[in-house]
């Protein structure tokens, strides 16, 4: 079951003791608002300085760098669509925004990752459409890949972890159906 490998937290992601954090950038990798900022500051310049070489990247994608001076050795990158109603593939783009991530990390020989909630920030996307949407594909990238030991969503407040336990929930039902050997949810 790859939901048993995802936990969710209240925390600061730049002090997440883990391999590896992600980043809800903007294109120009450059720093920003929101957790975006908060990861630059804490990281210090050698972040600005390396993400100034990489030149960006494209939206849904994902790169790679060092952490610096956070408790993670790597940050990991990626671009989240701005929300623009759900009907120009939000969605899908979202979705692989977690993907990207996910193969970055095993790519790397990673086994541990904290995620932020892509794009419900200033980029406007629904938390309650986003959690699920972040569930989902972590859930199921871990029920394939092994060697990927533990993902953690880290929410910012109370709202954002009570959604993403639904999506958890909602997530784990849904395995329940197509195996019969799963745990019950309590």
């Amino acid at each position: 079951m790859g939901w048993t490998r995802i936990s969710i937290a209240i925390a600061d992601i730049t002090k997440m003791r883990v391999e590896s954090i992600v980043n809800a950038a903007n294109n120009t990798l450059l720093g920003g608002g929101g957790v975006d900022g908060a990861i630059h500051r804490a990281a210090g310049p050698g972040l600005l300085e390396e993400c100034r070489n990489l030149r960006g990247c494209p939206t849904g994608e994902a790169v790679i760098t060092g952490g610096y001076n956070l408790p993670a050795a790597w940050v990991i990158h990626t671009v989240g669509p701005v929300w623009r109603g759900g009907g120009h593939g939000e969605d899908e783009t979202l979705a692989r925004c977690y993907k990207s991530c996910l193969d970055l990390a095993v790519s790397r020989g990673l086994s541990t990752i904290a995620f932020p909630s892509i794009s419900t920030g200033a980029y406007g996307f629904p938390l309650e459409r986003a959690a699920p949407i972040a569930i989902r594909e972590i859930a199921s990238f871990l029920k394939r890949e092994e060697s990927l030991k533990r993902a953690i969503m880290v929410c910012h407040g109370k709202k954002a972890f009570n959604c993403y336990i639904r999506a958890l929930r909602l997530q784990i039902r849904l395995e329940e159906k197509s195996s019969p050997n799963a745990p019950e949810l309590d």
